[in-house]
């Protein structure tokens, strides 16, 4: 008889991105020292995404195990521009270390960091063996990101043959069926909407929702969707990216959004690509003139 998962409620939070309740409810009792470090991981990866990195970087001391160092790495390489080569130079000398190298959250955090900074095929170097669901997603974002959607189908039917009903199974199905468009758009919905009844409505769930709502051409559904979304973080830059998109295919204003998404993710892919078609039209005005 398999033992029980004393993290399973923890792990699905984080993953829902229900992070305040995975702080809230992580005390657990009677953990084995692998589960413990596992907890805290989630826990301070938590603390990561509500963006309280400092809490982070002051909790986590030099004597934690590899995974915690690693989330702490993570944690100062978001914290600020003046700390990403510092860190991903710490990073590429633990990878190469070959007593803690293979460490899975290590592998991890470091294909979380490379795809931030657009190098997928670093990323992959680190996570490609898979070896845990965490991994396995992961791998799946990056092959979207590099428009390989075949590779991220396999990778799917990894994780399908592990376990069809893990969370993270049906949330890179719903990205797959977002990537892939047409009648798959409706499957990711009904994913999403499951997520929704199930658990409680986060963020995450709504913009998936809204993104299924905007590629089916029902805008307004989907600003409601988002606008709800935008009330349990005003600062969340998927909402933010995703209302600048709602609002122009509404022929609203979208200057608000943007001008916050500026303001709280400077470094957001809408925010780059804007600035980017700015500079060009102003380059070219200036070539006319």
């Amino acid at each position: 008889m398999a033992a029980p998962d004393h993290l399973f409620n923890l792990r699905n939070n984080f993953y829902l991105g229900a992070y305040q309740a995975s702080i809230n409810h992580s005390d657990l009792p009677n953990l084995s020292q692998d589960d413990a470090v596992e907890r805290d991981c989630l826990v301070y990866r938590s603390y990561i995404a509500l963006g309280s990195y400092q809490l982070v970087i002051s909790e986590i001391d030099d004597s934690a195990a590899t995974a915690l160092q690693a989330v702490k790495l993570l944690a100062l390489y978001l914290s600020s521009p003046d700390n990403k080569e510092s860190t991903i130079s710490s990073l590429k000398e633990w990878l190469a270390d070959s007593a803690i190298g293979n460490n899975s959250t290590l592998r991890l955090i470091a294909g979380i960091i490379f795809t931030h900074e657009e190098d997928f095929n670093e990323a992959l170097k680190h996570t490609n063996t898979g070896g845990t669901m965490d991994l396995h997603a992961l791998n799946v974002q990056i092959f979207l990101k590099m428009h390989r959607s075949d590779y991220a189908e396999r990778q799917l039917r990894i994780m399908q043959q592990i376990d069809e009903d893990h969370t993270l199974t049906q949330l890179a199905n719903a990205w797959l069926n977002l990537s892939v468009g047409g009648s798959k758009i409706q499957e990711a919905y009904l994913i999403f909407q499951d997520f929704s009844e199930k658990y409680p409505m986060t963020g995450l769930i709504l913009n998936g929702k809204a993104v299924c709502c905007m590629q089916m051409g029902q805008f307004d559904e989907a600003e409601t969707l988002l606008l709800e979304a935008l009330n349990k973080d005003t600062k969340d830059p998927e909402t933010l990216a995703n209302l600048v998109v709602c609002s122009l295919h509404l022929g609203k204003s979208s200057s608000r959004y943007l001008s916050q998404l500026k303001l709280s993710s400077p470094d957001h892919v809408l925010v780059k690509r804007t600035s980017f078609g700015e500079d060009s039209f102003e380059r070219a005005l200036a070539s006319v003139a």
